[in-house]
């Protein structure tokens, strides 16, 4: 019998469980692609008076920009959490439950861009986004990870920690894009609540590191994406900002620091 030939690799023989390294340059796949997500209850909820001026911004630009659009759930789907919680549901359950009102949202905001080219877009439909983009297309995706029933265990309660803004975060590094864009109802991060507490001070540009340290009970954003920026090979930066002032997404777009920057420190 002849030797066994192996294939060298640096990983052949571990486990893949000891935290080996192994250096290597990246392959960013589709840096030039901007990822927006459009929040659910900060923007959709609010029906058509806050949504169509959006739209209308994004089939102005569209030709300008790559744009790949997600979705949160907003309202709906904290209802659902809130039902499978005090049902004591497991956190992967939460986590398939609550997809399936950001995809619904996706959705209805492929049908509203019909005409400027929006597509609706399954999660590991990546390899499609070239031709969607020769085509002119926007490709409107959920921005839930396809966790589903594989979402780790919350540090506290069932709430997946891992929701929209993190599935719209990690979508941005897989492509290699720099910065991820976040329309909000707000005109950034601020210390506090704007919305409960008048004298909430806006914070304009903070690193992620610094911004886990200080412990804001109330964060714009998912705690984990400051978490995944911390350590992310792509993105270095997310802007988020007040798309319900009309031309503010154009200006984000445009390399303006509208809003709050929050960056990897």
């Amino acid at each position: 019998m002849s030797e066994r030939q192996l294939i060298p690799s640096a990983l052949a023989g571990s486990p893949l469980t000891g935290g080996e390294q192994v250096a290597y340059e990246g392959v960013a796949m589709m840096p030039s692609v901007k990822v927006i997500k459009i929040g659910g209850q900060s923007v959709m909820d609010r029906g058509r008076a806050a949504l169509f001026p959006l739209l209308e911004e994004i089939g102005r630009i569209k030709d300008q920009h790559r744009l790949l659009l997600t979705t949160g759930g907003g309202t709906r789907a904290r209802h659902v959490y809130s039902v499978a919680s005090d049902l004591e549901l497991p956190t992967g359950l939460l986590a398939a439950l609550g997809g399936y009102v950001p995809r619904q949202n996706a959705r209805m905001l492929q049908m509203l861009l019909a005409e400027q080219g929006g597509i609706f877009m399954m999660t590991d439909d990546f390899e499609k986004l070239p031709l969607y983009f020769r085509l002119g297309c926007i490709p409107i995706m959920t921005g839930m990870p396809p966790f589903g029933y594989w979402e780790k265990p919350s540090e506290e309660g069932r709430i997946p920690a891992n929701r929209t803004d993190a599935g719209t975060f990690l979508t941005a590094e897989a492509l290699g894009a720099k910065r991820v864009w976040f329309a909000k109802d707000e005109e950034g991060l601020f210390d506090d609540d704007p919305k409960k507490n008048a004298a909430a001070k806006q914070l304009p540009r903070i690193g992620a590191k610094e911004l886990l340290s200080r412990g804001l009970k109330d964060l714009i954003i998912e705690r984990s994406v400051l978490e995944y920026l911390t350590r992310a090979r792509y993105v270095r930066e997310i802007q988020v900002f007040n798309a319900l002032v009309p031309g503010n997404l154009t200006r984000a777009l445009a390399g303006e620091d509208i809003g709050t920057i929050i960056y990897r420190d």
